[in-house]
């Protein structure tokens, strides 16, 4: 009796699909976030004026990638509140660039936005001895970090290599703008979704995000050009009447940012 060719025909038929199958998931990427620049912050401005080092629009993307996705949730709404109270409304992609937006303010503050900065602390307040470099504590880089960080966070400092290297080198890991600034993030997603901390706290890593220090009214009028749509919309009337309404908006914001 002749042997059926009917399986084979249902095998082909089934390599076939899966082939084009294959080819079809070949073909689809997954999707990439949505990545957008985020503004100037004064100081930045007041940089390019003056033709200085300034940030460089490519540390937003460094930024917007590094953010877990926590940090685009509702659960850090409340705590950016004051500085994007349409957080919740606006997209993934908007809030991406508040962030972006937020450690270049921070960087401002904290560095002048020079990623060569450092500081070496000798006050009583901070940790004496750096527990990976054995030297005194010193914070480096567009956000003031230190190679401790490293073990803290998991951030790809290498002080092995670092140290045969002079003090500012730009080639020194904690100095790299990626590095530096994706454990910034690191550091600030443990703050506010691990410790469940507020994200303006006396007890948070940076000074410049302790309300009530000189520090941090630096940091708040870095803030005054965050992105148009974190701000609440003014209400709709004719130019001259929505300026008038939204002067002691204004007024409340430059009080609240310590601006002039």
């Amino acid at each position: 009796m002749p042997r059926s060719k009917t399986p084979s025909l249902i095998v082909w038929a089934v390599i076939g699909v899966l082939a084009g199958c294959s080819r079809h998931a070949a073909l689809v990427r997954p999707s990439q976030p949505e990545i957008k620049a985020a503004p100037a912050t004064p100081i930045a401005e007041q940089k390019a004026d003056l033709g200085t080092q300034t940030w460089n629009p490519a540390w937003d993307r460094i930024v917007e990638e590094a953010l877990p996705p926590e940090m685009l949730s509702a659960r850090v709404a409340r705590d950016v509140r004051p500085f994007c109270p349409r957080f919740s409304a606006i997209s993934d992609g908007d809030k991406r660039a508040f962030w972006a937006y937020f450690f270049q303010a921070l960087a401002g503050a904290e560095a002048g936005l020079v990623p060569t900065a450092d500081v070496r602390h000798t006050d009583v307040q901070v940790p004496v001895k750096d527990t990976v470099s054995k030297r005194t504590v010193r914070s480096e880089g567009l956000l003031q970090l230190t190679y401790m960080d490293a073990q803290r966070y998991g951030c790809d400092f290498n002080w092995d290599r670092d140290k045969q290297l002079p003090e500012r080198d730009p080639s020194k890991t904690i100095l790299q703008p990626t590095n530096n600034l994706t454990c910034g993030v690191r550091i600030l997603d443990n703050q506010l979704i691990t410790q469940r901390k507020p994200l303006l706290s006396h007890s948070g890593y940076w000074s410049t995000l302790r309300p009530g220090g000189l520090s941090y009214r630096n940091f708040a009028r870095q803030m005054a050009n965050v992105p148009a749509v974190c701000r609440l919309a003014p209400p709709p009337a004719d130019s001259k009447t929505a300026t008038a309404r939204a002067e002691p908006v204004t007024q409340a914001r430059n009080q609240a940012t310590g601006s002039r």
